[in-house]
């Protein structure tokens, strides 16, 4: 019977425990929340319209004195900066399609040319 009690004890000990990490991890974190994962376009675009909602519900927010002068400041920066990397993830990721589109357009043509050009060398033998 002991031996269950410090059993149960020691596992419900490290469950405390982990719970505690798990509450307290994310409040411990310094700096701005990152949101950089693999993502996809579609991703990319509704992770910023989801921080330009934000954005406006702290504006609103701050109107209705709900928050502070010095806090709506610095989240509305953090959120801009958010938004301003998203944005240029965004064109990062339209640039490369244009540029993988243009390369393949490039690559078509090139491969028409040397069929025409092994069309000529061949009629002229």
């Amino acid at each position: 019977m002991q031996d269950i009690s410090i059993i149960s004890l020691i596992f419900t000990a490290a469950l405390a425990l982990l719970c505690l990490y798990l509450i307290l991890s994310p409040l411990l974190s310094f700096g701005p929340l990152k949101f950089h994962m693999q993502t996809s376009d579609q991703d990319v675009t509704s992770m910023k319209e989801a921080l330009l909602t934000t954005l406006n519900e702290l504006e609103f927010e701050y109107k209705m004195d709900k928050i502070s002068s010095a806090d709506y400041k610095h989240l509305k920066k953090q959120y801009e900066v958010e938004i301003a990397n998203l944005m240029k993830e965004e064109e990062q990721v339209a640039k490369t399609q244009v540029d993988k589109d243009l390369m393949a357009e490039v690559e078509r043509e090139i491969a028409e040319q040397m069929k025409t050009y092994k069309k000529k060398k061949e009629e002229g033998k």
